[in-house]
């Protein structure tokens, strides 16, 4: 039973990174008195804001040039300008950083001239060092943002050329707590630092009365003046930067740069204390002796639980590296190392390190991949048997949703308190660290060992009973909540659905005794195509789209018990139109419903454009609906675009290949989620001459990639008032051809009749006027032999008719029925004409009133033009003008019809 449906699109579902913007606004926080002035749309600083207030729980302002749709047009120099004369204004800062964000960089603003514009224009304002920093979300992640901005900072501070002791240190996107561990590591080593850039109490401040606007702490601009005369730089970060801050200072400055890994776990915190050592000619100081043995003892203690860890580990690409190697010397297995990044060269740089502790597990394939999103991470999880995940908060739906229990680490974390002062460096960081890790596993271990028990001596003995669980209503409830029971469960029903197909004529040939019966309750469709016109009062037409009456689900409902009654072997129950089952989904859930509470053996089938799919699948497979027919003509936009008209979608009105995109996205990604829970497909293709029939294999081999059950390559019948009534038809001969060649690659269907959206009967034998009146034995099926009438009414007021046809923006549309007219709906004409063909709107407006109200017999309006009124009658639409209540408006309508 196939549970899984990939995208038909290369997208990122929740993307495991966050942008570049926002790694610029941690950089420049890190700086004494600075401010950010984010050069974009207001909800980027917004969502910024957002982000870093809830990890590091206090009060973050960036400010933004919000830019609007005219900025965009006409560029954002005068927002720009304005913002950092209003920051100055109210901040009094000594350094702004600007940072650019999607908008800005689209539109391609030259941040770095509006800067120099700036000082032009306000020369008092010499003293305040701005530093435009271009970091367009699309371009990377926070990680690269971050990085890009100290370089930035390092190449546009007018540095001081004068040699001093100190040394710089350039770290990643760490905690405050680490970073207050950095600073407290080189103090015990006599060792100056110039932190670039240091979060320690910007972003985790004690509590104070007074708010300061500006962060107090951090670097001052002083400081990184002095950079360029520093005795070395240690840069932490061992994966390869495209831009460096340690590399710039060396080329630039003659700084030496020493590149080191996070201090994470053993190896990497001892070669970090040698290194400190050997620049202070200082001996490492006993207290680190002595916490790196408290280390190894920890390191002992937990290596018995860390056997059986299989990580997940994801986040920034220095954090991964460090988290790895910190796993893999303690017993823990990376199964799956993911990162957000572009960063290819993770693979290389971890490949040893992982192999050899694969190698001691037996371990023959894991995983090391870059550019990813939680969707692809979930999936390897699943694949690879993880038991832990390692990274930020966002992982914690994979949390929920498979119970690996997650160890919060990185940025962001916003479900829970204290990731700011979260420890992970140095020996007594990666203790703590191991600890939570080692916890991890030992709790899963602890609570699902009984269970782990259970299923291996005991679950085969009681897998027979699962059939009687299943059957025991009472029970079926607490039985879906276990997830190997409703995957048994799932796999009964498969073995259900293709019973039920045994019984359903349409989908076997072999079940030619078993009855049908299409109940016509979904008058409205949302596409147009190009064969199609529904005519709801023809009984002596027999084609899909055409029906004697259209019914109420009640009155569906009772011809239903009456067929059910004359013809025993009714086996199937199908909504087929006459316009689209999912367009009318009210109306066919509710249908269903009601029969599914009288019957509950009954099989459900519906056929629809598949334009809903994606919206009502699960609804579908809830109702109870195990057969569904789809109707796809083209699998490629430029033919779809002549075969439909139109498509109204999300209260738009889309044509061509625009059109044509969209129903085939849904139609491809509503079929995928329909087999992948285990409903059977059946795809129908209408043969269009010179225009799908060479393709028509293309779909079928598409539809064969979507586990549909089988193809139903079918003749088009022209019908007088469509796009096509003049379109040559394909000989039974070709189509049995084409159907012979698609043979080869799915089932075909053969024995099709096209049938109407109230047939009744075996396949070949309608009964629908037989039985379709139901004489004699239902009162309310009784009242359809009189004749039904649709009206669309033109109101403003919904009281009279007071509004020109042409002026309509909504119909109030009434069935009159029974001496008797019922409010249906108030229907919206579509106001937007959207694809690459788009039409002229004021020219087109006409029509796509017209094509609104195609499933009307009548429209009453106050005036009309005589060339609507002459499209209305070629559509068989009578036109009623007049000034009355529309109670009075209509029964005058009918008596005149």
């Amino acid at each position: 039973m196939k549970t899984k449906v990939e995208p038909l699109v290369h997208l990122n579902t929740n993307p495991c990174k966050m942008c570049m913007p926002m790694g610029a606004v941690t950089a420049f926080y890190g700086l004494q008195k600075c401010i950010t002035i984010l050069h974009g749309s207001q909800g980027c600083s917004t969502y910024i804001r957002r982000h870093m207030a809830t990890h590091y729980n206090e009060p973050v302002d960036v400010a933004s040039s919000s830019l609007t749709e005219h900025g965009t047009v006409y560029g954002g120099e005068e927002n720009l300008l304005k913002g950092l004369k209003n920051v100055i204004d109210l901040y009094e800062p000594e350094v702004i950083g600007v940072a650019t964000t999607c908008l800005a960089e689209t539109i391609g603003e030259d941040i770095k001239r509006i800067v120099e514009k700036f000082y032009e224009c306000y020369p008092e304002y010499q003293n305040i060092t701005i530093l435009p920093v271009h970091s367009s979300g699309y371009s990377g992640t926070e990680f690269n943002g971050y990085f890009n901005t100290l370089t930035q900072i390092v190449a546009q501070v007018k540095m001081s050329m004068k040699k001093h002791e100190k040394v710089n240190v350039v770290t990643g996107m760490i905690s405050p707590a680490d970073t207050r561990y950095l600073k407290k590591i080189f103090a015990l080593f006599n060792i100056e630092a110039i932190l670039l850039s240091d979060l320690s109490s910007n972003l985790d401040a004690g509590f104070s009365k007074a708010y300061n606007r500006l962060p107090s702490g951090g670097t001052s601009i002083e400081e990184i003046k002095k950079m360029a005369g520093s005795r070395m730089t240690i840069e932490f970060c061992s994966v390869p930067l495209a831009l460096s801050p340690g590399k710039y200072l060396e080329e630039h400055y003659g700084v030496p740069c020493k590149v080191l890994n996070l201090p994470m776990g053993l190896r990497d915190t001892d070669t970090f204390y040698k290194v400190l050592s050997e620049v202070s000619c200082n001996p490492i100081p006993k207290e680190l002796v002595e916490m790196r043995s408290r280390y190894l003892d920890a390191m002992i203690d937990s290596h018995k639980y860390n056997s059986g860890g299989r990580a997940v580990i994801y986040g920034d690409p220095d954090f991964i590296l460090g988290t790895v190697r910190l796993s893999a010397e303690n017993g823990i297995m990376p199964i799956v190392v993911a990162t957000g990044s572009v960063c290819p060269e993770l693979k290389s740089l971890l490949e040893k390190e992982l192999r050899d502790v694969a190698a001691r597990y037996f371990i023959e394939d894991f995983q090391v991949v870059d550019d990813i999103d939680f969707k692809t991470i979930e999936a390897l999880a699943i694949q690879y048997k993880a038991n832990l995940l390692i990274g930020n908060s966002d992982g914690r739906r994979i949390e929920e949703k498979y119970h690996i229990p997650l160890v919060r680490r990185g940025f962001p974390i916003h479900d829970r308190v204290g990731g700011q002062r979260l420890r992970t460096l140095g020996y007594e960081g990666s203790l703590t660290f191991l600890d939570e890790l080692s916890n991890a596993l030992l709790a899963v271990t602890e609570t699902s060992f009984r269970e782990n028990l259970f299923n291996a001596y005991y679950k085969e003995e009681s897998a027979g009973k699962v059939e009687e669980i299943i059957k025991d209503k009472a029970k079926e409830k607490e039985f879906t909540q276990s997830n190997d029971m409703l995957e048994v469960k799932n796999m009964l029903s498969k073995e259900t659905m293709l019973e039920k197909t045994k019984t359903h004529p349409c989908y076997n040939c072999g079940a030619h005794e078993h009855a049908r019966i299409h109940l016509p309750i979904a008058p409205r469709c949302n596409i147009q195509c190009n064969y199609c016109v529904r005519k709801f009062d023809c009984p002596n037409e027999s084609r899909p789209g055409v029906t004697t009456t259209i019914l109420t689900p009640e009155e569906a409902f009772e011809r239903f018990k009456v067929v059910k009654e004359k013809l025993p072997n009714l086996s199937v129950v199908g909504i087929a139109g006459p316009g689209d089952a999912l367009a009318n989904f009210d109306e066919t859930k509710k249908t269903l419903q009601i029969i599914r509470d009288y019957d509950p053996d009954i099989t459900f089938c519906l056929s629809t454009n598949g334009l809903m799919l994606p919206l009502y699948a699960q609804e579908l497979v809830d109702l109870g609906v195990s057969h569904v027919t789809v109707t796809v003509n083209a699998v490629d936009p430029k033919i779809g675009a002549k075969v439909y008209k139109y498509v109204d979608y999300m209260g738009m009105h889309f044509i061509g290949e625009t059109a044509a995109a969209i129903l085939l996205t849904n139609q491809l990604n509503g079929i995928k989620l329909l087999t992948s829970k285990g409903i059977v497909c059946k795809i129908n293709i209408v043969t269009l001459k010179g225009i799908n029939d060479e393709h028509i294999p293309e779909v079928v081999a598409k539809m064969k990639e979507l586990d549909c059950y089988m193809t139903n390559i079918m003749q088009l019948i022209p019908v007088k008032g469509s796009a096509f009534e003049d379109l040559p038809m394909a000989s039974q001969v070709e189509i049995n051809k084409i159907r012979k060649n698609c043979g080869e690659t799915m089932k075909q269907m053969y024995h099709c009749k096209q049938c109407r959206a109230d047939a009744i009967g075996i396949l070949g034998e309608d009964l629908s006027i037989e039985l379709g009146s139901c004489r004699g034995k239902c009162s309310p099926i009784k009242q359809q032999i009189q004749k039904p009438y649709r009206f669309a009414v033109a109101s403003k007021s919904g009281m009279i008719v007071d509004q020109h046809f042409g002026h309509v923006e909504e119909f109030y549309i009434y069935d009159y029925q029974g001496e008797e007219a019922t409010y249906i709906e108030k229907r919206k004409i579509n106001k937007y004409c959207m694809g690459k063909d788009a039409c002229d709107e004021k020219e087109d407006k006409i029509t796509r009133i017209i094509d609104s109200i195609e499933d009307c017999q009548g429209v009453i309006t106050l005036r009309i033009g005589e060339s609507p009124k002459s499209k209305l009658k070629e559509k068989g639409i009578q036109v009623f003008s007049t000034y009355d209540r529309i109670p009075d408006a209509i029964k005058k309508a009918v008596e005149a019809m």
